[in-house]
């Protein structure tokens, strides 16, 4: 009896595997294998042997013959299954030819030896057989076989060859399929040689299909797999090697492991068939995804185009692995945000925030801040990303401030730990439409967002922008290059202390105009100035003119107009490029003098002219442009903007000066200082660094050297530190090594309660995470000095303001670069009045001070008891309680219900 089957492939010239018709869905029909009787043909090797001469030929002949075609074929004797796949001794015919006779007619076979007598059958095979022999024909060429080198292992050296071959087309067969997206394939090199490798398609993953019997597949894997087996198994094909599965180190990732990476396992590359690639039309019948990170290596071949049409056409037609999933929306996403907002706009960037966080104002006045749709920018807290986040962050002020963009709200990215919610937004300006995000990526300014699978919130352009990131990874640029830039050096700050100010006054009124960013808008004529030239930071306060003062803090009131005039200066000069001229320096360190925008534009006639500052006629008569502010005051009077919109002529008034205060204190002592650490154990205490001095940039050095030599250095085995000792320890927070002396140890614990000497914060270490401190690192005295609060104290523990002081405190002063004043040494102990230089009351009132602020704001009391210097600052105590006073009548803190400070 005669059975019928298509042949799925070719073991060796002698023997086939076989398949039935597939299911109505595609189902993957039954195998069996047909051994092809009373010839043998030579056997094919593997990894561990080599072929028989011939071998390749012999299987070449009989694929060419067979595979794919309808088989009629006859079984003579059942051989017992291979992993519960019949086995079959036989013959068969295909398109009306006997397959064992025109193998043995073209030489690919041998008659076996009879163990009966011949028949004529026998007979005919064997005349097949001589003629082949006479001829010459196959196994019986007298050259031998052509030479060729099979090697079965993936190339030891993946990435040269990857990169010899990269986008070339090369001539393979398809030998095994392992999953619809993933083969093994035979490269025919074009030097003879046989490489054979396994490869995933580009740009698609099917669901997992079963290597062994017995283990699941995944839904639809069966499937994928039979589809690309019925195309591709043992058909010849073209490849294109792309990649490999991570073709560098991810931005950030120094590669650490100095020797030679390990031979990748797989390829990725396209597989074309003169049909097509197989990739499209595993898409387009719902049995493969789209792999969204293949994107870019696809962009300069192209083809991700035709996979989203054919993933887009599968999703309408719910067909396999969609066909579960809703059918998407014809009419795409509404015109307006959850929250009512227009989902595209057009406006004005106004201010640039970090590498990928923009405010952009819209024609009615309302700012929106939203972020760069698929796009995450360097971190500047890493300092790893630090130098590429200030790039980032830089090329977004030059391309956009104040520029005119169209902006369409993507999707709204839900607010995710430290990140709050944000609309996520594709941005473009300028006349061809330019995608500012996709600029960013290419030049290596910023990565590409990994989204889930079935992720739709992200960008319209997110193919465009992972071949933007493919461009950056293959040209090494930016976070791509590999290379460890360091962070950029904070800016010195002139305006710190009035000394230093003074000291650059008279190189920049010789310069006269010098280029200069606004950085920061402090009040509307109030101004942090960065020079990118010397990398220094200074407060400009526009010359002639006086705008209203804003409110520092909840607690306070602008006066009239004061945060208009503040709005107005920000969102027209923040971040631009500008320039100033100065003229003077005031006694808190500002600089005194003018700003231009635009070349011509002086910032102080434009806050004049709009009524938000009035003309200062003490300091405006003596600069060259007294009469463009006098004569644009006249203007705003008459037109009643703003701050003049109730002006009375007959009313007008010069305003009287206020009378300095010449009371100071004993002995000043200014430092420049930051918080290194707050302690509330066991009461509120705090250390501090003094900066601009030897021992800070020696630290610098010293910490530097310290990490080099941690990396190397043994730790010492059955290491025991006693209270006192001078030792390195690892801070748990962080995994770094510092400077520390032991408080106290427990060797039976095996830990230590230890502070750090150059910061000041305390930790617990155990034993393994202790080394004694190398004789180099000890000549450099500790850098933290313990410190407290001068003539007052926080709220105690029990009251139920006690964390808000806390918090209150660390808002005002952690991060910030302070001057303190040394009011009183209690030993080792410094009692500090605390100066933000930044506060703009710090320029009319040299009294104001952090410790004010607390009492100002019901959350600290004048020490009276604990303070013995007090009667030694008569005009210090004098600011203390009026901002006592203040608070109580404003019921602030801890005068929330009434007069609850301490008697003393």
């Amino acid at each position: 009896m005669s059975f019928k089957a298509i042949v799925k492939s070719a073991i060796s010239g002698d023997s086939l595997v076989l398949r039935g018709r597939p299911g109505p869905q595609g189902q993957p029909p039954k195998e069996r294998i047909l051994h092809l009787a009373d010839v043998s043909s030579p056997r094919l090797g593997n990894a561990s042997r080599e072929d028989e001469p011939w071998a390749y030929e012999a299987r070449e002949f009989l694929r060419a013959m067979a595979v794919g075609k309808e088989i009629t074929f006859t079984s003579s004797h059942q051989l017992p299954p291979n992993e519960d796949v019949p086995r079959d001794l036989g013959n068969g015919e295909v398109n009306g030819l006997d397959v064992s006779n025109e193998l043995l007619r073209n030489g690919w076979a041998k008659v076996k030896e009879f163990k009966r007598d011949p028949t004529d059958e026998d007979n005919k095979r064997k005349d097949l057989e001589n003629e082949a022999k006479a001829a010459g024909r196959g196994v019986w060429n007298p050259h031998g076989p052509k030479a060729h080198e099979i090697i079965y292992t993936m190339p030891l050296d993946s990435q040269a060859f990857i990169t010899e071959w990269k986008g070339k087309s090369l001539d393979a067969l398809v030998e095994a399929v392992r999953d619809g997206s993933t083969l093994r394939v035979r490269l025919l090199m074009p030097e003879g040689e046989h490489q054979f490798i396994n490869i995933a398609l580009a740009g698609v993953r099917s669901a997992r299909a079963a290597s062994k019997q017995g283990e699941p597949s995944e839904p639809w894997g069966e499937e994928a797999k039979f589809f690309t087996e019925s195309r591709l198994l043992q058909r010849a094909v073209k490849v294109q090697l792309l990649s490999l599965p991570t073709a560098s180190a991810t931005p950030f990732q120094a590669s650490a492991n100095g020797g030679a990476p390990a031979p990748a396992s797989i390829f990725i590359g396209n597989v074309l068939h003169p049909a097509g690639n197989i990739a499209e039309h595993l898409v387009g019948a719902g049995l493969a995804r789209v792999v969204d990170w293949h994107a870019g290596m696809l962009a300069s071949y192209g083809g991700t185009e035709k996979l989203r049409a054919a993933e887009k056409s599968a999703k309408e037609k719910r067909l396999c692995l969609y066909a579960n999933s809703a059918a998407p929306a014809s009419n795409g996403k509404s015109s307006t945000t959850a929250n009512g907002s227009s989902r595209s706009f057009d406006g004005t960037v106004v201010r640039v925030w970090t590498g990928d966080q923009i405010s952009i104002l819209e024609k009615d006045g309302k700012e929106r801040r939203v972020q760069l749709s698929s796009t995450r920018g360097p971190k500047l807290s890493d300092p790893k990303q630090a130098y590429y986040a200030q790039e980032a962050r830089e090329f977004l002020r030059r391309k956009l401030i104040g520029k005119h963009v169209k902006v369409h709200v993507d999707f709204i990215r839900p607010r995710d730990g430290e990140y709050e919610e944000r609309e996520s937004a594709t941005i473009r300006y300028g006349s061809q439409n330019t995608n500012v995000a996709e600029q960013l990526i290419e030049k290596g300014l910023a990565s590409v967002v990994r989204h889930k699978r079935d992720d739709e919130d992200r960008s319209p352009d997110y193919d465009k922008l992972m071949a933007a990131e493919q461009s950056a990874l293959a040209e090494t640029r930016g976070i791509h290059s590999g290379k460890d830039q360091s962070a950029p050096k904070a800016p010195l700050n002139l305006s710190e202390a009035s000394h230093r100010a003074t000291q650059f006054l008279n190189g920049f009124k010789r310069q006269g105009r010098i280029p200069a960013v606004v950085e920061y808008v402090a009040a509307g004529s109030r101004f942090k100035i960065f020079l990118p030239k010397d990398n220094q930071v200074l407060t400009l306060v526009l010359g002639g003119i006086r705008a209203p003062r804003t409110a520092r803090n909840a607690s306070e009131k602008s006066e009239p107009y004061g945060s208009e005039a503040a709005e107005f200066a920000t969102r027209r000069y923040m971040q631009r490029d500008c320039e100033i001229e100065v003229d003077t320096v005031d006694k808190s360190g500002g600089f005194i003098g003018a700003l231009y925008v635009n070349k011509n534009e002086n910032a102080a006639v434009t806050l004049v002219s709009e009524g938000l500052a009035s003309v200062h006629s003490f300091s405006a008569d003596t600069l060259p442009w007294a009469k463009q502010l006098y004569d644009a005051e006249e203007e705003a009077k008459k037109a009643k903007r703003n701050m003049w919109s109730n002006f009375d002529e007959a009313a007008e008034q010069v305003p009287e000066s206020q009378p300095d205060d010449d009371g100071s204190a004993l002995r000043p002592e200014y430092l420049d200082i930051i918080i290194s650490d707050v302690r509330t154990k066991n009461g509120f205490s705090f250390s501090v660094q003094i900066l601009n001095t030897e021992g800070i940039a020696s630290l610098e050095q010293l910490m530097r050297d310290f990490s080099t030599y941690h990396k190397v250095a043994a730790s010492p085995s059955n290491f025991s530190p006693k209270a006192g000792d001078l030792v390195s320890a690892k801070f748990t927070d962080d995994g770094s090594w510092y400077r520390a002396r032991i408080r106290r140890a427990s060797a039976l614990k095996r830990e230590a309660e230890v502070t750090f000497i150059d910061y000041g914060n305390q930790d617990t270490v155990g034993f393994e995470n202790i080394r004694p401190l190398d004789p180099r690192f000890r000549s450099l005295p500790g850098q933290a000095h313990e410190a407290r609060l001068s003539f007052i104290k926080l709220v105690g523990p029990d009251s139920e303001y006690h964390q808000d002081a806390i918090d209150r405190f660390r808002q005002l002063c952690e991060g910030r670069k302070l001057v303190a004043n040394i009011d009183h040494k209690e030993g080792q102990v410094l009692h500090l009045r605390l100066i933000d230089p930044a506060d703009p009351a710090v320029a009319s009132d040299p009294l104001a001070c952090v410790n004010a602020d607390l009492l100002r704001e019901g959350l600290a009391a004048i020490d009276r008891k604990g303070c013995k210097y007090l009667s030694a600052y008569p005009q210090v105590v004098k600011k203390l309680q009026d901002s006592v006073a203040l608070a109580k009548k404003d019921r602030l803190g801890m005068f929330e219900f009434g007069d609850v400070e301490e008697d003393d």
